[in-house]
């Protein structure tokens, strides 16, 4: 009696462990189609419908201070006292390292930091904070200042910084 036991347990057993085989290999599932068989960063980015629309004012991204529209230069439109940069000869690497060389040379001015990558020196001058940005363009390279909130810096202390590094750097 006890042979049969322990031969309906093995067999039992065994049966299990062939159903659990067969039903977790997927022998069963015809498998996924389409872009449902792909794995899930290679599938298509579903957009909704109402997003997907031109003229949608939540798909639109606001412009940044560094591609911000510059004023045509003119008789009556001075950019360094509109808050807008100016343009300078060379690359940006030339022009960030010429930039930083005369803040550093000039009285009063505070470099907090700075980032080659992004082109920007963080500084203080006259008790006011903003950003010292250099942009690679078509004519070399673009000065200009930038407030904490990304747009033109256009109080008196950043114009009159850009006044000053316009004279020293731009021929």
């Amino acid at each position: 009696m006890r042979q049969s036991v322990s031969a309906t347990r093995v067999l039992s057993f065994a049966l299990l462990a062939t159903a659990t085989l067969v039903g977790t290999t997927g022998c069963f599932n015809r498998g996924a189609k389409g872009d449902y068989a792909l794995a899930p960063e290679m599938r298509p980015l579903e957009i909704p419908p109402d997003l997907n629309a031109p003229g949608n004012p939540a798909a639109q991204v606001p412009v940044l201070a560094s591609q911000a529209a510059r004023p045509a230069p003119g008789p009556a439109a001075d950019p360094a006292a509109a808050g807008a940069g100016f343009n300078v000869a060379g690359s940006k690497e030339e022009v960030f390292a010429k930039v930083g060389e005369v803040l550093e040379s000039m009285g009063g001015v505070t470099i907090a930091s700075k980032a080659q990558l992004l082109g920007s020196y963080d500084v203080a001058f006259e008790d006011n904070n903003f950003l010292v940005r250099v942009v690679a363009v078509e004519a070399g390279a673009y000065v200009s200042t930038v407030d904490p909130r990304g747009l033109p810096a256009t109080g008196p202390a950043p114009t009159k910084l850009l006044a000053e590094l316009k004279a020293k750097l731009a021929p």
